[in-house]
């Protein structure tokens, strides 16, 4: 690399993450680059990494190329490969939008988890359809220090166990992965998120993103707690025929989840790209090896 490679920050409610456009892709990203650019000390900082890139230049989205020109590359904090980020997703459509490459209206774009759609709204908020959630069967239990709880294995294209508390202080400093049984529900480790009641239709949550600690907000999170919370009450849209909408707190603001008759999921929130910056590359080279 001889030249300086751009960089953008942004976050949906504080849930912030590195962005690196790279339509072609041709800048080198190995996980200890990415770490290292999440770095909150010796880095840029951020929960995780947005690469943006043709969806045709990129191996593992050249077969939604026809359906989406852009390709979300989502790493986690520590440099780790992952499906989808809700919260992510809203803010690669809000650079998209940013960088003049889409307008207010709907949009697509891919990801790991397959082609999401996103509508940017006049008002600034960005919904963003997240498909579907599985509801795989089997008893999950999560644990921290000597307490431990029953929760809800809810998958949206990522694993999450959603355990509800009496009281969120309960989750601990959520620095390491809560311990989780059995161990062959989540191979690949698992989001775990805390959940409290708020009101009707109103719940609350801390959460342990996989590969990145505890954030500030977790939008496939906030999406998995709505489903496991409307099932906790007794409501499921298939069955009723009538969405189902939940106001999820995260301590970085405010996210609203509506599960659709179809099982559609949608997320409305905000996104904001804060920052535009160059990276060095002899820094990026030094940090990749």
């Amino acid at each position: 690399m001889s030249t300086r490679i751009a960089f953008l920050k942004g976050h949906g409610t504080e849930n912030d993450f590195v962005i690196v456009p790279d339509p072609e892709n041709v800048i080198d990203l190995p996980p200890s680059a990415v770490a290292a650019l999440c770095d909150r000390r010796a880095g840029i900082g951020g929960d995780g990494l947005l690469h943006v890139v043709r969806s045709a230049a990129h191996p593992e989205a050249q077969d939604m190329a026809a359906e989406a020109e852009w390709f979300m590359d989502y790493r986690n904090g520590d440099g780790s490969i992952a499906e989808m980020c809700g919260n992510g997703a809203r803010v690669f459509a809000r650079y998209l939008q940013h960088a003049g490459l889409v307008a207010e209206g709907d949009i697509a774009f891919a990801t790991r988890a397959g082609v999401k759609s996103a509508h940017i709204a006049k008002d600034g908020d960005i919904t963003i359809g997240m498909g579907s959630a599985r509801l795989p069967e089997g008893e999950v239990t999560v644990s921290v220090g000597e307490r431990s709880w029953p929760a809800r294995n809810v998958n949206m294209g990522n694993p999450h166990a959603v355990a509800f508390v009496e009281d969120l202080a309960h989750a601990g400093d959520l620095y390491s992965p809560p311990p989780f049984s059995p161990a062959s529900a989540y191979p690949d480790g698992v989001n775990v998120e805390f959940v409290v009641d708020r009101g009707p239709g109103h719940v609350a949550l801390r959460v342990h993103e996989r590969g990145s600690g505890e954030t500030r907000s977790c939008g496939t999170g906030a999406c998995a707690v709505a489903v496991a919370t409307a099932r906790r009450d007794g409501v499921d849209p298939a069955v009723t025929g009538a969405p189902a909408t939940y106001t999820v707190d995260v301590p970085g603001g405010r996210l609203v989840i509506t599960e659709r008759p179809d099982g559609g999921i949608e997320m409305t929130g905000p996104a904001v790209i804060v920052a535009t910056g160059e990276i060095e590359p002899e820094w990026l080279e030094s940090a990749a090896r």
